[in-house]
């Protein structure tokens, strides 16, 4: 904790400061993925500053937490996510339909989106979200009916205090043209590359600890042109921002590709520059050997979202085949209306149990998952600062109750416990230093009345394309 200075610079004055103490259980994820019992963490500001023992540890802070009898862990990171959709889980239209056919069911009702139903679903998908441990989030909203624009999930996401990355997402290929889409939710591509510059002069922070950043994300090859995904390519390297979009999700994808464009998804990306450590795709449930490789060399992340894929049917992400090539993966939990929840330690246990379904029971321990969903969500988004607990890593960790029922027998591992047992809620969460979870209640919003929003607001958009 000893600072150096330059020749005659004064000693900078500590800011607010943070200690949690006596964790029973501190998983750092840090270089060498320590794991200490009795472990605390000491912040100044957004920032830690120290990490180890309790008793190695400063004594004293403007504000100090007693973790004992709990796990503490980094946040966990989302890299994949569709917030709008929380207004229209378990529609009955979409209950049973692959993927293709659960989109044009359901384009029709999100058609009739408005502003105030962007915000409350992203606030109520939030919310879910970082009461199951999650601290960072991407969010990919490409529909922008009725007025809707990206401000209405920042707007969000500034209220509740996560950290968010806003992907402008974008739909130009409607049915008319061969795409999948409506055309009356499909944008002209000028206004889309026009609006896409807004939001990145307008809210992008390319800073260390950045709680906002804005990335570019054309939505999938049957709903944009090849023109659109080479200049949205074009415009963030301009901008130096990541770009995102989803790519062989299940073999109508890998169909579609072939057909329109007579080559795979993997081979249609690398054609239109969409490859590089700035890209990450979600899903590649379908992604091929040559494609493992090409993202492999290329550092291109992944987005796996096991719950959406099961529910639909697309098939087992080969995750272990793409870790060992090197492909950087994170954890997705995707829309809500394609996994009906967001609940991200669930989400890190269906990955573990998916993968052993798929190819075995030493597929993908429970570190492993963990892993996944923090430092490997970090490294998709991009992002060095998030993912681990060490020194000069942002402040953003979780801590979970093990004295609840369904960790009882299990504390002999209790980091092994939090992927095994069921999924737990946290007790504490902290993002940039600021408290947002405490005792398992939301400090930054008041969750009846918008929950209650909620529900009107879903009621009155599936009515409506009744």
């Amino acid at each position: 904790m000893e600072r150096t200075l330059a020749q005659g610079q004064a000693l900078p004055k500590p800011g607010r400061t943070l200690l949690l103490k006596h964790a029973d259980m501190l998983l750092t994820m840090d270089g060498a993925r320590r794991e200490i019992r009795g472990g605390g963490i000491y912040v100044e500001d957004n920032r830690i500053v120290a990490v180890g023992p309790t008793a190695e540890l400063p004594a004293t802070a403007d504000e100090v937490i007693d973790a004992s009898g709990h796990l503490v862990t980094p946040g966990l990171v989302n890299t994949h996510h569709h917030m709008y959709q929380s207004l229209t889980r378990a529609v009955p239209a979409a209950q049973d339909a692959e993927l293709f056919g659960w989109l044009t069911n359901l384009y029709k009702v999100w058609a009739n989106l408005t502003p105030e139903m962007i915000e409350v679903s992203t606030l109520t998908a939030m919310a879910e979200l970082l009461l199951s441990g999650c601290t960072t989030s991407s969010d990919h909203l490409y529909i922008y009916p009725n007025g809707s624009r990206l401000d209405d999930s920042i707007r969000a996401a500034q209220r509740i205090g996560m950290r968010f990355h806003a992907s402008r997402g974008s739909m130009s290929v409607g049915q008319k043209d061969g795409g999948l889409p409506p055309d009356s939710v499909v944008e002209r591509e000028d206004a889309i590359l026009a609006d896409t510059q807004r939001l990145i002069e307008t809210y992008h922070d390319e800073g260390r600890y950045a709680m906002l950043r804005v990335v570019v994300a054309p939505c999938s090859p049957f709903s944009v042109s090849r023109d659109l995904m080479r200049e949205s390519a074009v415009l963030a390297r301009h901008y130096g921002v990541s770009m995102h979009t989803h790519l062989a999700e299940n073999v109508n994808d890998i169909a579609y590709s072939r057909e329109k464009f007579g080559m795979t998804p993997a081979e249609y990306a690398e054609d239109l520059g969409w490859v590089g450590r700035d890209v990450w795709h979600a899903h590649c449930v379908q992604l091929d050997d040559h494609g493992i490789g090409l993202f492999g060399r290329t550092g291109t992340g992944v987005a796996h979202c096991p719950c959406s894929n099961m529910r639909l049917a697309s098939g087992i992400a080969p995750v272990k085949k793409m870790r060992l090539a090197g492909v950087p993966v994170g954890l997705g939990v995707d829309g809500s209306a394609s996994n009906d929840g967001a609940q991200m330690v669930a989400e890190a246990r269906q990955a573990m149990l998916l993968a052993r379904v798929g190819f075995g029971p030493d597929a993908m321990t429970a570190r492993e998952a963990l892993e996944i969903a923090t430092l490997g969500g970090a490294q998709v988004l991009g992002r060095d600062d998030i993912g681990a607990l060490a020194p000069g890593m942002a402040a953003d960790f979780v801590a979970f109750d093990l004295r609840q029922p369904l960790f009882a027998g299990a504390l002999h591992d209790p980091v092994a416990a939090l992927v095994f047992c069921a999924p737990s809620q946290v007790a504490l969460s902290v993002i940039g230093g600021r408290v947002v979870v405490k005792e398992g209640v939301l400090q930054t919003v008041e969750l009846g009345p918008v929950i209650e929003r909620h529900n009107r607001l879903a009621a009155q958009l599936v009515q409506m394309a009744r």
